[in-house]
């Protein structure tokens, strides 16, 4: 297993959007097209791949949300490779990652029908927060918040 920082500019970084796009459109349905406006991978300078066996397996970003605190994004994993802790060790990057450049808090949203992504966050110490910015009275998000 390998680890590696980059942006979003990287075609393995890229690749894996796109099939984290097909699951949330699936898994989403019609209201797929409102969360889909706020997942712009453009110009993302924080991006975290994971490698196993040479081959992306799974990936997650962070941007600047407010001067010391970043949104974490875009966390996918292919299903192969899920159930071995590889998006505790995207999410422990990033953090590293964010609190190295000063930032103190992250943030996040997911969805209801993202029952995993719900489990991952609360096994890494996330707390669930009012929904923020553009989630808030949005019934299937949910938000959360950690002190890095």
């Amino acid at each position: 297993m390998e680890i590696k920082r980059t942006d979003s500019s990287n075609s393995d970084f890229q690749h894996l959007v796109q099939f984290l796009d097909q699951d949330l459109a699936i898994r989403d349905g019609d209201e797929h097209g409102f969360y889909h406006q706020f997942n712009s991978i453009n110009q993302l300078k924080n991006c975290v791949l994971l490698y196993i066996n040479e081959k992306p397996a799974g990936c997650g970003a962070f941007k600047k949300f407010e001067d010391d605190t970043v949104e974490i994004k875009r966390m996918y994993v292919l299903p192969e490779h899920r159930g071995n802790g590889y998006a505790s060790k995207i999410l422990n990057e990033l953090e590293i990652w964010a609190k190295s450049e000063g930032f103190k808090f992250g943030i996040l949203e997911t969805g209801l029908k993202q029952p995993e992504a719900i489990a991952l966050y609360n096994k890494n110490g996330y707390n669930l927060i009012p929904n923020y910015g553009q989630y808030v009275g949005v019934e299937n998000s949910v938000c959360y918040k950690k002190e890095l």
